[in-house]
């Protein structure tokens, strides 16, 4: 059911957005698969327990994590976990077949590449504005109303805003799958390389 290979890639439900890397390829097959069974909801509340699990259960945190545990004792084992919190069997296989793969490290990236694609399933748009020093509410409203204008009619925005003081000044901008780097630092890094390359 979890195969990430080009040819099941081929039969995969497309999702509203394409994410790239071995957490998009993973989060792209469980969103085909939950699709497919019209669980997407019940398994992103599924995926959003085992988070929370990985969270505040350290044994649990740390056995995920440790890469001397044998891969067949450890998808054995997370299989049995995850079947006693009565997780659905897409939510089971996704993670029996991350262990498998010895992927188990990369979880929280693959359950945030899942979450992008399930804003995107509501018509949300993933945008992060990170600033070197906390934006005022002035400056963070007026932000959002130039954002705005970015999305579709059908479409809201999700803004999360974080702070970076190694920008210096400016900002840096991803809004669902476009990069805009603003930031001071980057200017100097470019006025830096055209100084040495005189």
């Amino acid at each position: 059911m979890f195969s990430t290979t080009a040819s099941a890639q081929a039969k995969l439900v497309k999702a509203p957005i394409q994410l790239f890397g071995m957490e998009g390829r993973y989060a792209h097959a469980l969103y085909s698969a939950a699709s497919k069974e019209k669980q997407l909801d019940s398994v992103e509340k599924e995926l959003a327990k085992v988070k929370g699990l990985l969270q505040t259960d350290k044994k649990f945190a740390e056995f995920c994590e440790n890469p001397s545990i044998k891969r067949l004792y450890k998808t054995e084992q997370l299989t049995a976990i995850l079947t006693k919190q009565n997780l659905s069997k897409i939510t089971v296989n996704l993670f029996a077949a991350m262990a498998e793969n010895g992927r188990l490290a990369s979880v929280n990236s693959v359950l945030r590449a899942f979450g992008q694609i399930m804003a995107a399933h509501r018509g949300e748009v993933m945008c992060t504005v990170t600033t070197a020093k906390p934006l005022d509410a002035k400056s963070a409203k007026e932000l959002e109303t130039v954002l705005r204008a970015f999305l579709k009619k059908d479409e809201s925005l999700l803004l999360e805003t974080r702070v970076d003081p190694s920008l210096i000044g400016g900002m840096q901008v991803s809004i669902g799958d476009k990069y805009i780097d603003m930031s001071m630092a980057r200017k100097i890094r470019t006025y830096t390389k055209l100084i040495k390359a005189a």
